[in-house]
């Protein structure tokens, strides 16, 4: 294992661990800070030297790491946004503890170790660790129920599609690939192909929170900005689309499964980017719109468009995670995440509006930000792959400006009420913006890496009339948008995320509940009437044997020894201990044998 990929890995998580287990009173937003640095570093290191390493754990199975073209771009993503996250948390005094620090530490590692493995047993561990901290981390403030409960669904409905990990790794296995590598989905044989791409399209599918699966990220916002903009930006939601990526190839060699993924990615992007649109609650918006834009990450795995899904994912990362980190801080100094409650954040903290526009304009794929080249890119190869992804594309990319538009709206409405700033300091404050300014500026130019190596350079590129066309379609659907933006209807069916989790709690939750009574009602049945009447079967036979063999056994045992007692006092009779009697016995017995001498010489 090369000593800068394990310091990569081991930095944040034994980090993290440590402020988790000793919690020291102060100085635990300073300690994550050094780390985070210091895994930045590190990052940008391995991005450089792209190191590899194996361990083994068992007969030719290994749990493998290796930093190439793609994992390069994520291990930066991933360590640039914790340092963001944690400058940005700092500002807020309730985030200072060493529990919070250490969770986002140990949250970054895991999902470090996600996009550097290169087998699905260490996929799995990272994977498992990533969920059950995403858990905690959403359920951090423990009084309110709210985010106990968004924690709850978060995590049963995230590791439900984890299973599919599983299946995976046990059909890649009975498929003739023993060492379990991720890249050898195509070598896998016959029909365990099919099962091993299956279960990993629904794990992605699971943590990037694509349909049918969407609804967990909702109740995921009652969690601390802070915890969504990491969450969203580079992190468990992207996850999945990430895996998507990775597994490329297995999706084309199956045939099936790429235009699956491909209609459930854009289909995602218009569905969910019509529930943000509907939503009244900044952070319900945000989390909406995260789903839609990671539903062209999950489009561009679907056609092929590798590099267009790659720069999605570094503009996206770079403009929900300034996003999420605004809208937090408005919370905290407004209090009130509901868009009536927002108008005039953005007149009363002009750098943090203008760092939310930029990300807004990005968000609405507005030339010539990042989210624009991205978008275009991808659907330029949804395009070779039919008429009908790219017009959905297109509607996606329209309903996209839409949601972004309407957030920008209501931020910069006049607004006579005033805020108190008390609970944030000022140097906190002079922090935020510093972090705010320097991710617009991220998401403003992200789509120059378009033009850097080729993991980043469209192919095939889109032309100069996809780029007018989606250019114009944001345009209009921001014009349009600014002028209806108060006037928006909001059905219910969207306001509720497409009534998802009443369907999954209709369609899973209740009949796998009933299932479970059932079958613990025949558990039961069977335990009474069954085992419980062999049991008393045995006791009774074991009576009915006491009574009938046992006590014959023991009368015949007793009788036979009384009669060994008998002749042994009989025997005993003859031993008197008298020289003359016992001449007499042995004349007696020598007389007896002449006798029968005699009479058989007669009989002879």
């Amino acid at each position: 294992m090369s000593v800068l990929l394990a310091a990569l890995l081991l930095v944040p998580l034994v980090g993290g661990v440590a402020l988790i287990v000793v919690r020291p009173p102060r100085g635990s937003v300073l300690a994550g800070l050094v780390i985070a640095a210091a895994t930045v570093s590190l990052a940008v290191g391995a991005a450089l030297r792209h190191p590899h390493g194996r361990l083994s754990l068992f007969d030719g199975v290994g749990a493998g790491f290796a930093v190439d073209d793609l994992s390069a771009v994520m291990v930066v993503l991933v360590a640039v946004a914790l340092l963001a996250v944690l400058a940005f948390a700092a500002g807020e005094p309730a985030l200072a503890s060493g529990r919070f620090v250490g969770l986002m530490l140990v949250f970054a590692g895991a999902m470090l170790a996600t996009v550097t493995a290169t087998t699905l047993p260490p996929l799995l561990a990272a994977w498992e660790v990533m969920g059950a901290v995403s858990w905690a981390l959403i359920a951090h403030h423990t009084g309110d129920p709210a985010a106990a409960g968004g924690a709850r669904s978060a995590f049963l409905t995230t590791r439900a599609a984890d299973l599919g990990l599983y299946l995976a790794a046990g059909a890649v296995l009975a498929g003739g690939v023993p060492s379990l590598s991720i890249d050898a989905l195509p070598a896998v044989a016959g029909g365990w192909q099919d099962l091993a791409v299956a279960g990993i399209v629904i794990a992605a599918l699971g943590k990037s929170a694509q349909l049918p699966f969407s609804f967990w990220l909702s109740g995921a916002m009652h969690g601390p900005s802070p915890v969504s903009a990491l969450l969203h930006s580079a992190t468990m939601v992207a996850a999945g689309a990430y895996l998507l990526l990775r597994t490329t190839a297995g999706l084309q060699a199956t045939g099936w499964a790429g235009p699956l993924v491909a209609w459930i990615g854009v289909g995602t992007a218009l569905l969910l980017g019509l529930v943000a649109l509907a939503q009244s609650d900044l952070k319900q918006l945000l989390a909406a719109s995260t789903s839609a834009q990671i539903g062209f990450m999950v489009l561009a795995a679907g056609v092929g468009a590798f590099p267009g899904g790659v720069l999605q994912t570094v503009a996206h990362a770079a403009t929900k995670s300034l996003l999420f980190l605004v809208a937090g801080a408005w919370l905290v100094r407004v209090g009130s995440r509901r868009l009536d409650g927002l108008r005039g954040a953005a007149r009363r903290h002009p750098v943090l509006g203008a760092a939310f526009s930029v990300g807004a304009v990005t968000l609405a794929g507005v030339p010539p930000t990042g989210l624009w080249v991205s978008k275009d890119a991808i659907l330029a190869s949804a395009a070779a792959s039919g008429l009908a992804l790219y017009i959905v594309g297109l509607a996606a990319g329209l309903v996209a400006a839409g949601y972004a538009t309407k957030a920008l709206w209501f931020v910069w409405r006049p607004s006579p009420a005033t805020v108190d700033d008390s609970t944030v300091g000022r140097a906190g404050m002079r922090v935020q913006a510093v972090v705010a300014v320097a991710l617009a500026v991220a998401a403003a130019v992200s789509g120059l890496l378009a033009l850097g190596p080729d993991v980043l350079r469209p192919a095939p590129e889109p032309t100069v009339l996809e780029l007018l066309l989606s250019g114009a379609v944001a345009v209009i659907g921001v014009g349009v948008t600014w002028r209806v933006a108060g006037r928006l209807p909001a059905p219910a069916a969207l306001l509720s995320w497409l009534h998802l989790e009443q369907v999954a709690r209709a369609a899973v939750v209740r009949p796998t509940v009933r299932l479970a009574a059932l079958l613990a009602r025949g558990d039961d049945l069977f335990h009474h009437r069954v085992v419980l009447g062999i049991g008393r079967g045995a006791v009774r036979s074991a009576h009915a044997v006491d009574r009938h063999v046992e006590r014959g056994l023991d009368r015949g045992v007793d009788d036979l020894a009384a009669g060994a007692r008998a002749l042994g006092r009989t025997a005993r009779r003859p031993q008197t201990g008298q020289l003359h009697q016992y001449y007499a016995q042995a004349a007696v017995g020598f007389g007896v044998l002449a006798a029968l001498a005699v009479l058989l010489i007669g009989v002879s």
